[in-house]
């Protein structure tokens, strides 16, 4: 190890540590910074008679350089996100023809799309709690502006918004799979409390956060309508036949291009049509619960964390 080429100071040490993480997860580097300098600030605290550099020098044999920390950090989340990829179905090399089988229904295999969906459901009770944070937070912080009291409740207010957004993305990494911050975002210590709520301000992904809990209402509704009818609607058309075999159904109606097909009674004859068009919307919303979620954790992560 190249003892001279190690940083002299903890921001030096993070910043250098950020250049070897260029690339990867934002996410995984957000945590990277966090877990490097509540480390080494723990060292600076038992060792209050050595400079910056001379900690540094110290603890670079055990938690090793930013280059050596960057490697362990890489190494690291591709084992983990290994493990918590759901394992793959053993394919044959005999079976191939019906690889679209295991496309189409495959869905239901998926804990994701089973994650999607709890989490639209959940997204409704979620967006109505966001937005009706960030409307309130945002009037009482400029409504008291005027008064002492307004800056302050604005840091605190921004704080616990960046608080929650934490919350959101470990419940969007644990239903829908995309990797997000399990650490809350480094900010340099050193700096004078001024310049660090300068930074705060500034900071896109504070904009950006209140922005994303703010359109979490009207999707939630979206995704929570989307939900609600797509498997509402396939399991009452999977399940008609036996209504109709206790007697609580009283006939289907089913059209044909303009013309209407309908039965007062029992239509045995209309069961299976019923049946596989339940079916069909069931694997379809399937598909289209987990293409959501797929999708609102790539706009969590654009709009909850920091892209450098």
């Amino acid at each position: 190890m190249n003892m001279t080429a190690l940083p002299t100071s903890i921001p030096d040490y993070l910043e250098h540590l950020r250049r070897s993480l260029a690339g990867a997860d934002p996410a995984m580097i957000q945590d990277a910074l966090y877990d490097a300098e509540e480390y080494l600030r723990s060292e600076m605290a038992e060792n209050p008679g050595k400079s910056e550099a001379e900690v540094i020098a110290a603890v670079a044999s055990s938690y090793g350089a930013p280059d050596e920390v960057a490697d362990i950090y890489r190494d690291t989340e591709v084992k983990v996100q290994e493990a918590l990829r759901p394992p793959r179905p053993q394919v044959r090399a005999d079976i191939h023809k019906t690889s679209w089988l295991r496309s189409v229904f495959g869905v239901f295999s998926d804990p994701y799309t089973y994650g999607a969906l709890f989490y639209m459901l959940l997204s409704l009770a979620t967006g109505i709690f966001y937005f009706t944070w960030t409307v309130t937070g945002v009037s009482l912080s400029f409504g008291l502006m005027a008064l002492i009291i307004g800056v302050p409740l604005l840091l605190l207010f921004i704080g616990a918004t960046r608080i929650l957004s934490l919350v959101e993305g470990r419940i969007v990494e644990t239903m829908l799979g995309e990797r997000m911050p399990r650490r809350t975002v480094y900010h340099d210590r050193d700096l004078p409390i001024l310049d660090r709520i300068k930074d705060m301000l500034v900071d896109p992904r504070t904009w950006s956060t209140f922005l994303y809990f703010l359109l979490m209402l009207p999707i939630g509704i979206v995704y929570f309508t989307i939900a609600v009818t797509g498997m509402t609607t396939a399991l009452a058309l999977i399940a008609s036949p036996l209504a109709d075999w206790f007697g609580d159904f009283n006939g289907y109606h089913v059209w044909i291009g303009d013309v209407m097909l309908s039965d007062s009674g029992s239509a045995f004859w209309l069961w299976p049509i019923v049946v596989l068009a339940g079916v069909v919307l069931l694997v379809l919303t399937l598909h289209l619960v987990r293409a959501i979620g797929r999708v609102h954790g790539r706009i969590a992560k654009h709009l909850l964390v920091k892209l450098d």
